[in-house]
């Protein structure tokens, strides 16, 4: 008795498995565009954040260049009644440090969109030589005198 109530309902679930997974095949293709469509509206919302994403740091990294090299003018107009030693010191800091910040202008300039997962490492990347360009900038500023 138990055997043929587990015989019936297995039947009954396969039937009704036979039943729900029938669909006609222009009901089949109708579903396959409608996922194209989803996925295609997917991939372009995706591709606009990228390209956001990539225009916002752009404008950040330029803005942080910008204000590298105010600093270096001013910075230059600082050490203009240092003594001729510390000066040339200076000078020559100051030029190592302008042709960094120049160098990372470049770089940024030069990024060619090459997809999201190289556009992320190329922003871990600059990030990095961003920071350490920041510290030496602040290791410049630093006055030593005690």
């Amino acid at each position: 008795m138990k055997r043929t109530n587990l015989t019936v309902a297995a039947l009954i679930v396969v039937g009704q498995m036979l039943v729900t997974s029938c669909s006609t095949p222009a009901q089949k293709v109708e579903d396959a565009k409608e996922e194209v469509v989803e996925a295609n509206e997917d991939l372009i919302e995706a591709n606009q954040d990228y390209m956001e994403d990539m225009a916002n740091y752009k404008k950040q990294t330029a803005e942080y260049i910008a204000t590298n090299d105010a600093n270096i003018a001013d910075f230059k107009m600082k050490i203009i009644n240092e003594k001729a030693e510390a000066k040339a010191d200076y000078n020559k800091r100051i030029e190592e440090l302008e042709k960094k910040n120049k160098d990372m202008k470049k770089k940024m300039d030069d990024y060619k969109d090459e997809g999201k997962e190289k556009w992320e490492s190329f922003k871990t990347e600059f990030n990095s030589d961003m920071d350490e360009l920041g510290k030496a900038f602040k290791d410049l500023t630093v006055d030593n005198k005690k």
